[in-house]
């Protein structure tokens, strides 16, 4: 299914975006593709958590004491650890980090500072931080590797059949997944770092927010998010398929070659 199919049919309310980035020393030219109905940016639920626990290592000075907060924040989305993480260090300074590292600058978010989720992204920003983290691994960097190895740990309803669609198993993958009280969409979000070899390294994201607003499903997921228990399944029967369809069309445009 092309991008127009998929993007044609959404509700009234809905926003789906997709970016993709090629790159690397010795393969083919660089090559990026975007696309997006809707809002230009939107809340990045734990899409960015990798790249919180990248760059909070150097303020821990205690590496064990950061790897306690950072593995589970990417392995299992873990929100505490991450606010750990987040509070620890400080947003400002995460965020500042990111772009020094990165080129990609994102805001704080308004309001309580502690909703590390509420910082607002594009898919081609998160697809080219995400290609930077990649590359730094590929130079030597072992923070950036081991978390690239935490990331192809993430199994399961976590990352909403990703590999599967993306037919690469060894894929470094971290799902974002929410619907605040203060919305009307719930909000799923995607991205996959796929190995190439050597510095090259491609990327694909894709992000959606899905409209959510029969009273009786709101309450139940907001039941469920209160009591600690899994919501994946509803993110799942409410944006899965346009997930992987944003992400595989964007691997198809990128010309990556996928294993059979």
């Amino acid at each position: 299914m092309s991008f127009d199919e998929l993007l044609r049919d959404l509700q009234e309310g809905a926003s789906a975006q997709a970016a993709g980035i090629r790159r690397g020393y010795g393969g083919p030219p660089a090559r990026a593709v975007s696309v997006r109905s809707g809002l230009a940016r939107l809340r990045c639920a734990s899409l960015l958590k990798p790249l919180y626990a990248w760059v909070t290592a150097a303020h821990y000075p205690d590496y064990e004491r950061w790897r306690r907060h950072a593995e589970p924040a990417v392995v299992v989305s873990s929100n505490a650890d991450t606010l750990n993480l987040w509070l620890a260090v400080g947003p400002g300074v995460i965020l500042d980090d990111i772009y020094r590292r990165t080129g990609v600058g994102w805001a704080l978010p308004n309001g309580d500072l502690s909703r590390f989720g509420s910082v607002e992204v594009a898919a081609d920003e998160v697809a080219t931080a995400y290609a930077a983290l990649a590359q730094t691994a590929a130079a030597g960097d072992p923070v950036a590797g081991t978390i690239l190895g935490w990331m192809r740990e993430v199994t399961g309803e976590q990352q909403f059949g990703a590999r599967e669609a993306l037919r690469s198993s060894e894929a470094g993958i971290k799902c974002g997944w929410y619907g605040a009280p203060d919305e009307a969409v719930l909000r799923t979000h995607a991205v996959a770092v796929l190995p190439r070899g050597g510095t090259r390294v491609t990327v694909v994201v894709g992000m959606t927010a899905q409209p959510y607003t029969d009273p009786r499903e709101r309450e139940i997921y907001r039941a469920r998010v209160t009591e600690g228990l899994p919501v994946e399944g509803e993110h799942e029967k409410v944006a899965g398929g346009l997930l992987r369809g944003l992400m595989l069309n964007t691997l198809t445009e990128l010309g990556h070659r996928r294993a059979s």
